[in-house]
């Protein structure tokens, strides 16, 4: 059975921002490709949020863009 990877700091910072501000994964997804020209989906969100990857680049973007701190 797949077991549901828990969330790192950055991540739970993440969710809190977007329940904050009303705003969806969906929403940061587009954000995050028009600040940083990059590709970003569902999956690699996912990803950050867990902890898995912390891409400076994306990292900074969607600490820009929900003003929490970067990882």
């Amino acid at each position: 059975m797949y077991e549901k990877k828990a969330l790192c700091r950055f991540g739970q910072n993440i969710e809190i921002a977007l329940v904050k501000i009303n705003r969806t994964n969906a929403w940061l997804i587009d954000q995050v490709q028009q600040e940083t020209g990059r590709y970003f989906d569902r999956s690699y969100l996912h990803k950050v949020k867990t902890g898995e990857i912390a891409t400076p680049g994306i990292c900074k973007a969607i600490s820009k863009i929900l003003g929490i701190p970067e990882p």
